[in-house]
């Protein structure tokens, strides 16, 4: 008898199999997505390194960038990913309520941490810094601008299923897509603290 027919654990039903794997079968397809991802990033890396020192004799780092603005960015973010993981934990006990606040305060800090990445851009513009002006700012414009993109595709994707949980309560469906998009927004933190390290301190010491 295996365990699954076993007494006091009913063996699953066909539908129930069939959707455990299609699950199964979403997460290693987002896992391969996250690697991808990866990579793009990895090149964009490689590419800001390549022309950080090609300024045309205009603007670089040290003058542009602000370490209390891009200091306040960075904790906006990092306090996402900790209210993150305080939905995955109410999520794992099925709490709805607290799932859904804290999946709030998460929105909040990433919208937050947008509108800042936003304001600098446009201060940089504004100085006549835009991305057209030399190769260190169009690597720049690009890696952190890329990864700006990112964190608004993931606000979305909190809103989306901050509704479906409200309305469909925690079914198996809407944890899995929730622990992907915890995958996904703790992967962009990884990724920002390599932009703080890699572009901003080498840009502003």
């Amino acid at each position: 008898m295996s365990a699954l027919d076993a007494p006091g654990n009913p063996a699953m039903t066909i539908v129930e199999q069939e959707a455990e794997h299609t699950r199964d079968e979403r997460a290693f397809g987002f896992w391969m997505y996250l690697m991808s991802d990866a990579i793009i990033f990895a090149l964009l890396f490689a590419t800001y390194a390549v022309m950080s020192g090609r300024d045309a004799g205009g603007p670089n780092g040290h003058d542009l960038f602000n370490l209390t603005h891009t200091f306040i960015e960075t904790i906006f973010l990092l306090l996402s990913s900790t209210t993150f993981g305080f939905a995955s934990v109410f999520l794992k006990a099925e709490r709805l309520g607290p799932v859904l606040a804290w999946l709030v305060v998460t929105f909040l800090l990433g919208a937050g941490f947008v509108g800042m990445e936003v304001s600098e851009f446009h201060g940089m513009v504004m100085k006549n810094a835009g991305p057209d002006h030399s190769g260190f700012l169009s690597a720049f414009f690009t890696l952190v601008g890329t990864h700006g993109l990112h964190v608004s595709m993931g606000l979305s994707w909190i809103a989306i299923l901050w509704i479906q949980a409200l309305v469909r309560g925690l079914t198996p469906a809407v944890a899995s897509r929730l622990f992907r998009l915890g995958l996904f927004w703790h992967f962009l933190d990884i990724v920002w603290i390599g932009i703080f390290s890699v572009v901003y301190l080498p840009g502003i010491l």
